[in-house]
């Protein structure tokens, strides 16, 4: 399965969204360039695409799993299930191994890409609250735990190399979650709203934020079991933005400013 993303825009209004940066100058426009369906019973906590294939991370104790999610009908390939002992959480993949992390066990598993057997397990209470979002900047793992950290990983001992703290206008920004790096930032969805940030790595400042409010409306209307805005995938050959939601009917695919 290849992820194809050669579709027409479907939703776009360049004039207005113009006009409507008066009220918040670090807002990033967008359109919809098309959508796919997604599994209405995966419980999202990460999305990426690797090699032409849409990886997806599912949590929830006794039904979390990584697939390869088929884009024409939003199923998974489930290829790791976790014990029911754990809640899956953010993933990423990086020479040739899948790294995950687990909520509140404040565990990590390290995969093989190919057979996904599970290599070794790392821990992390020692320096994050929790285990939450995972991303990398092809030299370093990023991974969030729900508070306004970003903590650096070394991917071969999985230790701690530095920690950014992320700041606006208004203080620390807190509640990151799912994570994507994306031609030199970091994008962060913030748990329990409909904003994507655009962080800088180096400052933590945010320098960009996606306001998704109508995709989550849409979302609500199609599926009333809908949860929160939960998922970012780059797509670089095409420059376009996935995002879902935690049993979200749907995956959009974005154009972003």
């Amino acid at each position: 399965m290849w992820v194809c993303l050669g579709v027409a825009v479907v939703a776009c209004s360049p004039d207005k969204p113009k006009q409507e940066n008066a009220s918040d100058p670090l807002k990033i426009n967008y359109a919809i360039r098309s959508m796919w369906p997604h599994d209405p019973e995966a419980f999202t906590q990460g999305l990426l695409i690797h090699n032409g294939e849409l990886f997806e991370s599912t949590g929830q104790f006794g039904t979390s799993w990584i697939g390869i999610v088929d884009i024409n009908t939003g199923k998974a390939n489930k290829k790791v299930i976790l014990d029911k002992q754990y809640f899956g959480e953010g993933i990423a993949i990086l020479n040739n191994k899948i790294f995950q992390l687990t909520w509140q066990n404040k565990v990590g598993f390290v995969y093989d890409l190919k057979t996904y057997k599970k290599l070794k397990d790392f821990r992390f209470d020692s320096f994050a609250k929790e285990g939450w979002g995972l991303t990398h900047d092809n030299v370093n793992l990023i991974m969030s735990d729900g508070t306004n950290n970003l903590h650096y990983l070394d991917t071969v001992t999985l230790e701690v190399v530095k920690s950014v703290k992320v700041t606006d206008d208004n203080g620390p920004v807190k509640n990151l979650n799912e994570l994507e790096y994306i031609e030199g930032f970091v994008f962060a969805n913030v748990w329990q709203t409909n904003l994507i940030l655009k962080i800088d790595p180096q400052s933590g400042k945010v320098v960009g934020r996606i306001d998704l409010s109508k995709l989550a409306s849409d979302a609500r209307k199609a599926s009333p079991q809908v949860d929160v805005l939960n998922g970012i995938a780059w797509h670089p050959e095409t420059k376009s933005v996935l995002v879902t939601g935690k049993n979200w009917p749907n995956i959009y695919i974005l154009k972003i400013d």
